[in-house]
């Protein structure tokens, strides 16, 4: 009766230590990933510091340290996205965006950059899709029915660019890039008083109008 009372005891000691031991492992563990959470945190605030500088290489390097100690922090990609945009490597830029939505699906910014990215590679379908996913996230994002608008444009889809302008400034009235751009689109489909409307706003909002654009209109509608 005693040794079993004994061996009781000693189980109950063992399954204590092997608590105390967990919690104590759990507790280091816990303290490591803070300790590099605030690393990551400390790369992360210097790159964007760099990047703000205009120290493009550096903040690379910075977003890039950061990403060594954590691949799950989505603003790191996507600021390094930003950079090698900046820089005219919109590989790289589509790249960084396309992990930075990997880990967080509902990053409107990185969505709508994507897109910026991928009209400077002249993949168009790319971007107007990316455009519809960032305005999918957020309706109200008057810039992304302003580029999808654009995009359309390249593509001769006039009559889907001046949509998206409309909708651009149903949410912003004073959005003078986009009277302006609908205005070139009206011209493309001979409608010149629409165009000179939207041209005439566009400069009334202290929008520079290309000389060679308004002398084209000017000769095509005869004024």
């Amino acid at each position: 009766m005693i040794e079993s009372m004994k061996n009781a005891s000693n189980k109950t000691i063992w399954i204590i230590l092997l608590i105390v031991l967990f919690f104590l492992l759990s507790c280091a563990s816990t303290q490591k990933e803070k300790a590099e959470l605030r690393d990551a945190e400390f790369y992360f605030n210097r790159g964007v510091t760099s990047y703000k500088k205009g120290q493009l290489d550096q903040a690379i390097s910075d977003f890039t340290k950061a990403l060594e100690i954590t691949q799950k922090y989505a603003e790191a990609y996507y600021n390094r996205g930003n950079v090698y945009a900046d820089k005219g490597q919109y590989d790289q830029a589509v790249s960084d965006y396309s992990k930075a939505l990997e880990i967080d699906p509902r990053y409107e910014e990185a969505y709508y950059n994507r897109g910026i990215a991928y009209v400077k590679k002249g993949q168009l379908d790319q971007a107007i899709s990316d455009y519809t996913k960032a305005l999918e996230i957020n309706p109200r994002l008057a810039v992304a029915y302003y580029n999808r608008g654009i995009a359309y444009g390249k593509k001769g889809q006039l009559d889907q660019a001046i949509s998206d302008f409309n909708k651009a400034l149903e949410i912003n009235p004073r959005y003078a890039e986009a009277y302006y751009s609908r205005g070139v689109a009206y011209y493309f489909k001979r409608e010149y008083g629409k165009s000179w409307k939207d041209v005439e706003k566009a400069q009334s909002l202290g929008h520079q109008i290309d000389p060679k654009f308004l002398d084209k209109l000017r000769r095509a509608s005869g004024r």
